[in-house]
């Protein structure tokens, strides 16, 4: 067993490979229902300060579902750790670099050493937090994704890293950033390019590091970009939970864990067309 791995549920770990992916070699965690036929797949990013092991029973849920998993580390983070990198000044380098190495790790997932068993023509992305930005960023340039699901991120840098009136100061706002980088890296500066996807946004309303209205407001003109699009505003789904007793109410839910991976399961199913598999029959 990868010792990276050995805390891992055994369903999980002994269907869990390492890889490193594309040309910058990002370190990769690759899990499969079973590493013989096609499967959907999840491109998934952590937040800030940890890593692609973050929160195993994530990946257990979508094998269980049918859907593979390739979670990588963000730069800075993991195994190619540079704390510097990790502090929230360097936030925006780390979605810059890592919206740049998506589609160097999605070629590598198509190569012929995985025989086709990563199904790219149902594939997701989504992440957490800073993993959500990147996410929210990348669907705004031309993409293959079908489905897209984040938690506890935003689509409006400009309104987390500069707040003004109404809007309540996230953990962003004390820090200084060159108003010209926020606004390339910001989704909401890129809507006119966004692909309508279906897309899960889950967040807690009293979340202290990306305030909730920021994310809020940013799917508000995500739907006006579905109307001039001809595409149904349903598609764009949100669930939210005031507390949850969750650490500064940003990360994994509190109380409500469970809850919240199993609606970000069930969309991940339905949209990618997985299907259930059962683990102690695979082996």
């Amino acid at each position: 067993m990868i010792p990276r791995f050995s805390q891992f549920p055994a369903a999980l770990a002994s269907r869990t490979q390492h890889a490193r992916l594309g040309p910058m070699r990002v370190p990769s965690l690759l899990s499969h229902p079973d590493w013989e036929r096609p499967a959907p797949v999840v491109l998934w990013m952590h937040g800030r300060t940890v890593s692609k092991e973050l929160d195993p029973g994530r990946y257990l849920r979508w094998l269980r579902a049918g859907i593979a998993a390739c979670a990588v580390d963000l730069p800075g983070h993991g195994e190619r750790l540079d704390p510097a990198l990790q502090t929230p000044r360097r936030t925006l380098d780390v979605i810059a670099q890592m919206r740049a190495e998506i589609d160097g790790v999605l070629a590598a997932l198509g190569g012929p050493e995985y025989r086709g068993i990563f199904d790219l023509s149902r594939i997701a992305i989504g992440g957490m937090s800073a993993g959500g930005m990147v996410a929210l960023r990348r669907l705004c340039d031309p993409h293959t994704f079908a489905c897209a699901a984040v938690e506890c991120t935003t689509g409006w840098l400009e309104g987390l890293y500069f707040p003004s009136g109404d809007l309540p100061a996230g953990t962003g706002r004390f820090l200084e950033h060159d108003p010209e980088k926020v606004a390339s890296l910001d989704p909401m500066r890129h809507l006119a390019s966004w692909r309508p996807i279906p897309l899960l946004a889950l967040h807690i309303r009293a979340d202290e590091v990306v305030p909730f209205v920021t994310m809020d407001r940013f799917l508000d003109a995500l739907r006006g970009r579905h109307r001039e699009a001809g595409s149904p505003e349903s598609m764009i789904e949100l669930a939210t939970w005031e507390s949850t007793g969750s650490p500064q109410e940003h990360a994994g839910f509190g109380r409500f864990s469970n809850d919240a991976k199993n609606l970000q399961t069930a969309f991940l199913a339905e949209h990618l067309r997985a299907r259930p598999v059962d683990l102690d029959a695979t082996g």
